[in-house]
């Protein structure tokens, strides 16, 4: 197995694959949207969608750059501390989390990806 493949808890592991499926197949208005500028290596980087961190699912993430990608709906607003608890966690397993509201990405999707582009660019690999 490739290293960074595997990043999931194995003991939590089947419970949340079964969310994080239903998730992949009822993807939001914004997921789709920024799909379409994160699929296929657009941005020079390949780009997995609600991947298993430890025991999150997180919209996106590039693991060569150890970057995980959420965008933020309406709920968000409501639970401001799990999503700051969710950072830590996936912080200390060596990821960066870098935060897009629904509104930007429904606004201006090509400046997301370039900044998310961006982001990726600026990391050194060790």
């Amino acid at each position: 197995m490739r290293p960074g493949y595997m990043t999931a808890n194995e003991s939590i592991y089947k419970k949340i694959k079964e969310m994080q499926i239903h998730q992949k197949n009822h993807p939001t208005k914004t997921e789709i949207l920024m799909w379409e500028y994160l699929r296929n290596q657009k941005t020079g980087y390949k780009i997995r969608r609600q991947h298993i961190i430890e025991c999150f699912i997180t919209d996106f993430v590039c693991l060569k750059k150890k970057v995980v990608i959420e965008i933020d709906g309406g709920i968000h607003i409501k639970q401001k501390e799990y999503d700051k608890y969710r950072t830590e966690i996936l912080t200390s397993s060596g990821f960066e989390v870098i935060r897009f509201s629904n509104e930007e990405v429904l606004k201006d999707p090509a400046a997301v990806a370039l900044q998310i582009k961006g982001k990726l660019d600026s990391i050194i690999p060790f």
